[in-house]
Formats: C-alpha cells, sequence, structure tokens
C-alpha cells in the first residue's frame, strides 16, 4: 500500500493506549524499526503502563550500516535508492519482526528536515512500513509540513497509527 497523506503533526494521533490494550487482548507482541523517529515510537508505546507485556523492543537505526547489520536491510537497496524508500521502510519493519520475534511492527524511515537529503528527497518525505507475521510487508508514504521537531511527531503519530489500523481500530 503507498498512499501519500498530509499531517500536521500535532503530537495527538492515535490513542496510544488503544493501541496498547488491543495488542494485549489479541496477542500480539509489538516492535519498532525506526530512522528518523530515532526510538520516540517506541518510547510513546512504553509510556502505557503494562506496555511491556506487548511490546517486545525497538531498534533505532539511523545509518545505512545499522540498518543493514541490525535490521538485515539490503546494503544495494541502501546504496541505489537510499534509506527513504517504500522497499526500506517495509524491510525495516521486517527486519523488527524478525528481530524482536514480533507479531506486528512498525517502521520509520524520512527526511525531518530542515531541507531536502543528499539524494534531493524534500523535508517531510516520511515512509512508514508495517510488517505482520504471515503477511508481506506493506509501505505508506506520508507527506508532512513543518520544520523538523514537528515532522518527525507527526511521524511518531502516523506510525502509531499504522499500528492502531494494523489491530483494528479506528
Amino acid at each position: 500500500m503507498t498512499t501519500p497523506r498530509t499531517d500536521a503533526g500535532t503530537g495527538h494521533g492515535a490513542d496510544v493506549a488503544a493501541v496498547i490494550a488491543a495488542a494485549r487482548a489479541q496477542g500480539v507482541q509489538l516492535a519498532t524499526a525506526e530512522s528518523l523517529t530515532a526510538g520516540a515510537v517506541v518510547a510513546r508505546l512504553v509510556d502505557v503502563p503494562g506496555a511491556s507485556a506487548v511490546v517486545a523492543g525497538g531498534a533505532a537505526t539511523y545509518s545505512y550500516a545499522a540498518k543493514s547489520r541490525v535490521l538485515a536491510v539490503d546494503p544495494a537497496e541502501l546504496s541505489a535508492r537510499g534509506a527513504v524508500s517504500a522497499e526500506v521502510a517495509r524491510e525495516m519493519a521486517a527486519g523488527a519482526l524478525e528481530l524482536f520475534a514480533a507479531d506486528l511492527a512498525v517502521a520509520t524511515t524520512g527526511v525531518a528536515g530542515p531541507g531536502a537529503d543528499e539524494r534531493g528527497v524534500e523535508a517531510g518525505t516520511v515512509w512508514i512500513g508495517l510488517a505482520r507475521r504471515g503477511s508481506a510487508p506493506v509501505a505508506e508514504l506520508v507527506m508532512l509540513d513543518g520544520d523538523r521537531p514537528t515532522v518527525r511527531a507527526a511521524a511518531v503519530d502516523a506510525a502509531i497509527a499504522a499500528l492502531a489500523g494494523a489491530l483494528g481500530l479506528g
């Protein structure tokens, strides 16, 4: 799935407590793989009391080398296209699924700004990857407006919303 979307990044996305409750009710272990959000998604998840029952872990993999070593992202893909692509988002999510032996994993990769990256990908371009055990990973393109902190906060919101959607919440 590749759906462009624009958000303002209010920091008030999907109900994180509802995500944790749904994962617990469904017996689903969650994991994250993060680049531009640098661990903020897993931090938001574990802010909820009882999250330890369903959050297996999170990997903040900022460099290409870390993405390859920790999450098994194809180094050739990173060299050819860079980290900001649907394929890398899918590979990151699938890598987190395996690394943490989880059932559902979300990944974030993108450009927070203030300007375009070295390949010319514009600030606010974010890919959210989602991998579920037994299914092919998917990725969603989210185009965000704002300064660096706003883009990062909105990317966290988008990742939580992706988990919520995968768990059947609104």
